[in-house]
């Protein structure tokens, strides 16, 4: 499948979850791979509205079952890190962070609720996760580790957070480039 197929992939789950973008929006969705060779395994495809030293909006988009690397956001300049609260807004999506009254990854029978990308398994450390339904949200402190996996219809995830700074995420995974593409 080329770039333009993930590209109408993410229209259509957009428009799935009611929200309506613009034809150079279109244009501007960002396919990313993060370099790793599984894509669209592991991945994430965006839509950034808005990008300044005050805020940040976008849509996260994935794939049924597609899974965004474990990573956090550091400090820069006189910033703490990014702070973002993710809102789900259609699917399910499992969000993983390094919060300890979070439900821990296990069922009654100690086997995992939401299994971790097999054969990567060292990359991804937290253990713990809430999982967002349509309506639900949940903010992630700066510099804190995290990740997310889509549930099996996919998911769009709408993301309002202080400033972005995608260069500088530092993900668990050292094969990682977060700004390579498809």
């Amino acid at each position: 499948m080329n770039k333009d197929n993930y590209r109408q992939q993410v229209i259509n789950f957009l428009q799935q979850a009611h929200i309506t973008i613009t034809e150079e929006e279109k244009a501007r969705i960002e396919i990313a791979s993060f370099g790793l060779p599984d894509y669209p395994r592991s991945g994430l495809q965006l839509l950034t509205y808005c990008n300044n030293e005050r805020y940040c909006a976008k849509e996260l988009v994935l794939f049924p079952h597609q899974v965004c690397p474990e990573h956090r956001h550091p400090p820069f300049d006189d910033s703490i890190g990014k702070q973002e609260t993710f809102r789900c807004r259609w699917g399910e999506v499992y969000l993983f962070v390094d919060d300890p009254t979070l439900k821990l990854n296990q069922n009654d029978s100690g086997e995992p609720i939401c299994t971790k990308p097999e054969g990567d398994e060292q990359w991804y450390q937290c253990d713990r996760f809430i999982l967002l339904k349509a309506g639900d949200q949940y903010t992630i402190k700066p510099n804190t580790l995290h990740w997310f996996k889509a549930g099996s219809m996919g998911a769009v995830v709408s993301e309002f957070s202080s400033e972005s700074r995608d260069e500088l995420d530092i993900f668990t995974d050292p094969r990682v480039r977060r700004l390579e593409g498809v």
